[in-house]
């Protein structure tokens, strides 16, 4: 308990939740490290498709982060109208829901949920990549640097939405500042330097390029690259996390977001076409623009330091979304109900804890490695881009409203465009990976209608029938005390046992006639007038001759409840419990699933 207060810190009150707000300076730090982050790896995803092509193909990225940057623009316009539609949050799954019906719903919530997992692994992946960049020593511990990260991440969002906001916010603004001043320094010399030199036929010495320059290639690309605009969700998930006005909030801090993210992206698309960067395993394209740029100097590490901070922190962003969709699945029965509940700090800390784990495990099964990561990354969001934008397409034609046909213009472009986007992901990718994303979809579905199945039954079979039911008549207790001798904690189950009303019995199973009689002299003086049963067991089985003699009592009378009073003794050090034998907890065990048994377990705690 101290360990935790110590990580975590003392709990909060339920009142104190409004004081838990977040401005929209510490929210876009929170919200928006994902989708910035993106620039780190973006452009270099494009660049790795189209090298295949030969160094020639390269010119093609930035036809294609325009491509992207259109995505971003239609995305921050449908997601700003989201925001103000749907104040209470929850994104695609609440829209999808509303307009289009539970299962494209849950189809959208099981596309976020994987892609809030992916974002936390990759991001941590890509946070080490740019740190072993410039101290290639590291490479080989990356997972374990990778798995460091997560933790400290979990931690810190345990202790709740303002403390960790604030504390992640300055080296957030630090890691968007150290790329901004790379894009502005590095253009501003793109823009004086000489001409850039043509492209060569092929970055190998042979002339020979891998693949063809085909349409395929550049979809190829456009795929791999739209690994940037993941995140963009995210604010329209948490708009209850702002201050009031939540909505008006939610949509600056939206916009804020994405003018930083098409700035820093194209800035880096533009420098890594006039420099000729071709991607290389050892370092990444930020790090040769920020070396052509700065040299090796202190402000060369500072950028790679800032890059792996942003990288590491856009797994935040991810702790805010997840935690928040999982508790809104919760109360409408699809996950399970400890997701809806708050923790101390007032956060949901049993989503962060499980999307912690499972990052974490990820990380581990592709070792850390950024590029086999993001092949399934930008799948799930791009389907439940689609899916909010279909469901606003309906909401606009059902609902109507004030200027609704140029609502209704905008996330029709986005729908069409997103659900372009996200044929071109699939088909690209589904060979490389995609497919896994698409059976975990399907896997996550098939849970949701499980635990929605299984709280619909328990309601059903715990309702009370109010066709004239009346509460249930008194019935007779029986209260058994199995003993295994006589001794201070059996008299104190005794005692315990005599303050409850009903038939007291005390039962002892015979398995060996000398040590039966000692137990019957003990009992003659201490067994307080109750009455001792004897059970024979010609096979020395305790447990089976316990159980028997309950359920034999059970068919005897229907009506009849019984209580096991347990007596228990608690040795005073952990490991002393492997020095005693484990008959109270297996008949606990076994008893624990019959009907008409009730278990009360009295402890003897041993003195050290």
């Amino acid at each position: 308990m101290l360990l935790k207060r110590w990580l975590i810190g003392n709990p909060l009150k339920t009142t104190q939740a409004k004081h838990e707000r977040l401005s929209k300076t510490i929210a876009l730090a929170i919200f928006s490290s994902n989708a910035i982050s993106s620039v780190a790896y973006g452009t270099e995803e494009i660049l790795l498709v189209l090298v295949l092509a030969g160094t020639a193909a390269i010119a093609w990225s930035i036809p294609v982060s325009f491509a992207i940057l259109f995505l971003v623009l239609v995305l921050t316009i449908s997601y700003r109208q989201i925001i103000h539609e749907y104040p209470e949050g929850g994104g695609a799954y609440v829209v999808a829901k509303t307009n289009l019906g539970e299962k494209p719903a849950l189809v959208a919530a099981a596309a976020l949920m994987i892609d809030y997992v992916l974002t936390v692994a990759v991001s941590i992946a890509a946070g080490v990549a740019a740190i072993t960049s410039a101290m290639p020593d590291l490479f080989v511990h990356r997972e374990a640097l990778g798995l460091l990260a997560i933790v400290f991440i979990v931690i810190m969002n345990l202790r709740g939405v303002r403390e960790s906001g604030t504390f992640f916010a300055i080296p957030t603004y630090f890691a968007m500042g150290a790329l901004g001043l790379l894009v502005i320094v590095g253009t501003f010399h793109t823009l004086f330097a000489p001409p850039p030199s043509p492209f060569t036929s092929s970055p190998e010495p042979s002339g020979k390029a891998a693949e063809s320059l085909t349409l395929f290639l550049i979809l190829r690309s456009f795929a791999a690259g739209c690994s940037t605009v993941t995140g963009m969700e995210v604010i329209s998930n948490g708009v209850k996390s702002f201050r009031p006005p939540e909505s008006t909030n939610a949509a600056i801090t939206m916009a804020w977001m994405s003018i930083i993210l098409a700035f820093l992206f194209m800035g880096i698309s533009w420098m890594a076409f006039f420099h000729h960067i071709i991607p290389k395993s050892e370092e990444t394209v930020v790090s040769q623009l920020a070396r052509l740029t700065f040299g090796t100097g202190p402000l060369y590490y500072a950028i790679q330091f800032g890059t792996m901070i942003l990288l590491i922190l856009a797994a935040n962003s991810a702790f805010a979304g997840f935690p928040h969709l999982a508790s809104i699945l919760a109360k409408d029965g699809f996950m399970p109900h400890q997701m809806a509940t708050f923790g101390d700090r007032l956060v949901f800390s049993n989503g962060i804890i499980v999307l912690g784990f499972f990052a974490g495990l990820l990380l581990v099964v592709f070792e850390g490695n950024t590029h086999a990561l993001i092949p399934l990354y930008a799948i799930g969001v791009f389907i439940s881009f689609t899916l909010s934008q279909a469901g606003m397409v309906k909401r606009w034609l059902t609902k109507r409203g004030a200027h609704w046909r140029k609502k209704l213009a905008v996330n029709g472009v986005g729908a069409c465009t997103t659900g372009i986007a996200s044929l071109i992901i699939a088909s690209t990718k589904f060979l490389q990976g995609a497919w896994i994303v698409f059976l975990l979809i399907a896997f996550l579905i098939v849970m949701f209608q499980g635990i929605r199945s299984h709280y619909k039954a328990v309601a059903e079979q715990i309702a009370l029938d109010r066709r004239g039911a009346r509460p249930p008549l008194p019935q007779r207790n029986i209260v058994l005390i199995p003993i295994g001798g006589v001794n201070r904690a059996v008299i104190r189950a005794i005692d315990f046992a005599r303050s409850r009303p009903g038939d007291i019995r005390a039962v002892f199973v015979e398995t060996d006639p000398e040590e039966s009689a000692k137990v019957k002299i003990l009992w003659a003086q201490w067994g307080c007038g109750i009455h001792l049963v004897v059970l024979s067991s010609p096979y020395r089985s305790i447990l089976g001759s316990l159980i028997e003699y309950i359920e034999e009592i059970l068919e005897k009378d229907q009506n009849t409840w019984v209580t096991v009073v347990i007596p228990e003794i608690v040795p005073a050090r952990w490991w002393q419990n492997i020095l005693h034998n484990q008959r109270a907890l297996m008949l606990k065990a076994a008893l624990l699933f019959k009907e008409r048994v009730v278990l009360t377990d009295v402890p003897f705690h041993l003195r050290r």
